[in-house]
């Protein structure tokens, strides 16, 4: 195989600036998210953050077969994520749902090599010093819960989004693909709806104090920018980057949250966070270095 050229390194670091930027606004969820689940269900944040994305895409949707059924793939396992991930963090706390979640920096070499892609040594070290880097940031040492479980379930369900969606997003334009998963996600979040708070849908948005007392801020918030903008980052930076070295990158979505956590309610990190934080910038420093590039399919 030959060596990557200029323009073939400039698009991967594109690639990878993206996917940054992308993790930098997640973090920003899990505060957002903790402060408005004691006023809105799981199930009516996931469909309304959902639904307000998809309408910024909406121009940019081509209706052919194929991006219909990679939007409907991904958005089964989309919904999946954001939907056991929101469920867990009524039970557990923002820290832990941080640090289980990137479990999903395990789950992605483990379905590549199922289906056998053969990967770098250095991503496997890079992979494992990015998860004890998450444990030393956000494991808070309280016993399991029911939250914790959800929360694992979600970093199975975003690792097979992350493998899948790095087989779909060469295909197809990522404003297009970005548009059709995030539209089929609210149908699918709707019908969540419409099993676990039918009540919902037929006298709050009707009632009088809906729109002066519902959180519309910080909904508005996660659907526009922690999903619409950075589903279009991730799709459009995962067509440069392989699933392996995303994963590690989206590793580094706990130390903007603790960051975050910091600024808005004073949650301090300490010196294990500070060490914890540390590991996962070199984790995701190292999955870049072009050391045996050569080595992966």
């Amino acid at each position: 195989m030959s060596e990557p050229t200029n323009a073939g390194l400039k698009q991967e670091l594109l690639g990878v600036l993206l996917l940054n930027a992308a993790t930098l606004l997640w973090g920003t969820s899990y505060v957002v998210i903790k402060l408005t689940l004691g006023d809105v269900p799981p199930s009516v944040l996931t469909f309304i953050r959902f639904a307000t994305a998809s309408i910024f895409f909406l121009p940019f949707v081509r209706w052919n077969t194929g991006v219909l059924l990679a939007g409907l793939e991904l958005g089964v396992w989309l919904t999946g994520g954001y939907a056991t991930q929101t469920i867990g963090l009524e039970f557990t706390t923002a820290n832990r749902s941080a640090f289980i979640t990137s479990m999903y920096v395990v789950f992605v070499p483990l379905l590549l090599t199922i289906v056998g892609q053969k990967l770098r040594s250095q991503t496997i070290v890079a992979a494992a010093i990015a998860v004890v880097g998450v444990g030393l940031l956000s494991y808070d040492g309280s016993p399991p819960n029911l939250g914790d479980a959800w929360t694992l379930l979600c970093a199975f369900f975003y690792a097979t989004y992350i493998v899948r969606l790095s087989g779909y997003a060469s295909q197809y334009s990522p404003l297009a693909l970005s548009g059709v998963q995030l539209g089929m996600t609210a149908l699918f979040s709707l019908g969540w709806v419409m099993v676990a708070q039918p009540q919902w849908l037929s006298t709050i948005p009707f009632s009088d104090g809906f729109v002066t007392q519902f959180p519309w801020i910080p909904v508005l918030y996660l659907g526009a920018i922690v999903t619409a903008m950075t589903i279009w980052f991730q799709t459009w930076g995962q067509s440069m980057v392989n699933p392996p070295e995303a994963a590690i990158i989206f590793t580094l979505e706990p130390v903007w949250g603790s960051v975050f956590a910091y600024l808005i309610i004073q949650e301090r990190l300490g010196l294990q966070g500070f060490i914890g934080a540390g590991a996962i910038i070199a984790a995701m420093l190292l999955s870049q270095l072009p050391i045996g590039k050569r080595e992966e399919s």
